[in-house]
């Protein structure tokens, strides 16, 4: 039977920014509802060892995300695990149908529905996700001090994460399919210039080769695209960089996006182009992408959405 279930505030999305948004709204009496997705806990439920969060020197980050939901719990945010199919910001109440049969209506909205890193779909990528392979260097990048790793990109991403890498590593393999690079003209720089850099042209990643006992990668096979010839580097991790894929769907067509998918917010604030609807986190941040930068904007959104119901109260 479907149901229909009114809040103030619904909250869409379970990672950092979607808890402590919970948090923040709880504490404003807004009683908000929060729906976790498909993936509750968000990219941090899919790592290891989480150094940078502040309040623990080191924490797995799936427990780190069941801490925050039972902090949100513990405030009186009610958290449903359903999945928003459809949501409509055309009108007030904005309205939201979960998979589960359920619509959600809400006064406010705020999105937290994170991004997801682009990987190959290679089937040995997949096998050693969180040991030795990664998409995240500011999260992975120090458990690497002194080993030879390997970059695959050739964008921005690349290129940042590679000089990145750069203050642990040995040895930075960055690999290419084309012959140059799609970044900046002043990272290309920085990188041909870096001494610990070693650019592999026309090579694309084949296989990601490691042991499992103990569980960890030992080097990769690559081809090149040119000749066909295939070869293996040794190697203990694996940075995959090739951009990140914000989860806008459900808000595409509705509010303003910017680089490639990212909802659009005002500047110091988590408003978006429909009053009413504050984003958050990795939706919007296309830039830091890190597990504190969106709690701090999950608290904003709560913020926000306080003062803006306030204002429709007046």
């Amino acid at each position: 039977m479907t149901e229909t279930r009114h809040t103030r505030v619904l909250i869409i999305g379970s990672g950092p920014a979607g808890y402590t948004a919970g948090v923040y709204a709880s504490r404003a009496m807004l009683q908000p509802i929060l729906v976790q997705g498909l993936e509750p806990g968000g990219q941090l439920t899919t790592t290891t060892e989480v150094e940078n969060f502040p309040g623990f020197t080191e924490v797995q980050g799936p427990d780190l995300m069941i801490k925050m939901q039972e902090h949100a719990q513990a405030m009186g945010c009610e958290i449903v695990g359903d999945i928003i199919t459809d949501l409509d910001l055309s009108k007030r109440p904005f309205t939201a149908k979960g998979d589960s049969g359920t619509t959600y209506t809400a006064d406010a909205v705020i999105l937290a529905t994170g991004a997801r890193a682009k990987w190959l779909g290679l089937p040995s990528e997949e096998a050693f996700k969180g040991f030795g392979v990664s998409a995240c260097a500011t999260c992975d990048g120090f458990f690497y001090r002194g080993q030879e790793i390997v970059v695959i990109g050739g964008g921005n991403t690349a290129v940042e994460e590679a000089l990145f890498l750069t203050n642990f590593a040995s040895k930075v393999t960055l690999i290419h399919r084309r012959d140059e690079l799609r970044a900046e003209k002043i990272l290309i720089d920085r990188l041909m210039k870096n001494d610990k850099i070693h650019p592999l042209w026309h090579h694309q990643l084949e296989e990601v080769v490691g042991e499992n006992d103990p569980k960890g990668v030992t080097g990769i096979k690559v081809k090149n695209v040119q000749t066909g010839e295939i070869s293996e580097i040794p190697c203990k991790g694996v940075f995959v960089a090739i951009g990140h894929a914000p989860a806008s769907e459900l808000v595409k067509d509705q509010l303003e996006l910017h680089n490639g998918g990212y909802v659009s917010v005002q500047p110091g604030s988590t408003a978006t182009s429909v009053p009413g609807v504050f984003a958050a986190g990795d939706l919007t941040d296309h830039k830091y992408r890190q597990a504190v930068t969106s709690a701090g904007m999950g608290c904003m959104a709560a913020l926000d959405a306080e003062h803006w119901l306030a204002a429709q109260d007046d």
